[in-house]
C-alpha cells in the first residue's frame, strides 16, 4: 500500500498562488505517476495534473494548462501543484493520487489521499 498526505490548502484572493504538496510513504516502488484531481462544490471529481514520477512528462487539465504546474522531489517522495492566477471556479477539494499509468480517470489510481481545501476568493 501507499499512503499519502495533502497539505498546503487554504483561503486565496483571486489571482493569487498557492502550493499543495502530497508527501507519500509505504510500498512507493509501486507509485510511476502521481496526480492531482480536484471536486468543487456539488460538482464531480475532475483531473488536473499528473506527472511521470521517473521520466517527467507531464499532463494537463485544459482548465489549469499555464497557471499550474506538478512537479516531485523523489528523493522526498513528494508531489507540488503550483498553482498560480488562481481564479474562483479553482475552489475544491484537492486530491492527490498515486499509480502506474499516466492516466486522467480516476480508476488510473489505486491510491488516494484524503484532500485539502482550497478556497479562492473573488
Amino acid at each position: 500500500q501507499v499512503q499519502l498526505v495533502e497539505s498546503g490548502g487554504g483561503l486565496v484572493q483571486a489571482g493569487g498562488s498557492l502550493r499543495l504538496s502530497c508527501a507519500a510513504s509505504g510500498r512507493t516502488f509501486n507509485m510511476y505517476t502521481m496526480a492531482w484531481f480536484r471536486q468543487g462544490p456539488g460538482k464531480e471529481r475532475e483531473f488536473v495534473a499528473t506527472i511521470n514520477v521517473s521520466g517527467g512528462s507531464t499532463v494537463y487539465a485544459d482548465s489549469v494548462r499555464g497557471r499550474f504546474t506538478v512537479s516531485t522531489d523523489n528523493a522526498k517522495n513528494t508531489a507540488y501543484l503550483q498553482m498560480n492566477s488562481l481564479k474562483p471556479e479553482d475552489t475544491a477539494v484537492y486530491f492527490c493520487a498515486a499509480g502506474q499509468v499516466l492516466g486522467v480517470m480516476n480508476y488510473d489510481y489505486p491510491f488516494w489521499g484524503q484532500g485539502t481545501q482550497v478556497t479562492v476568493s473573488s
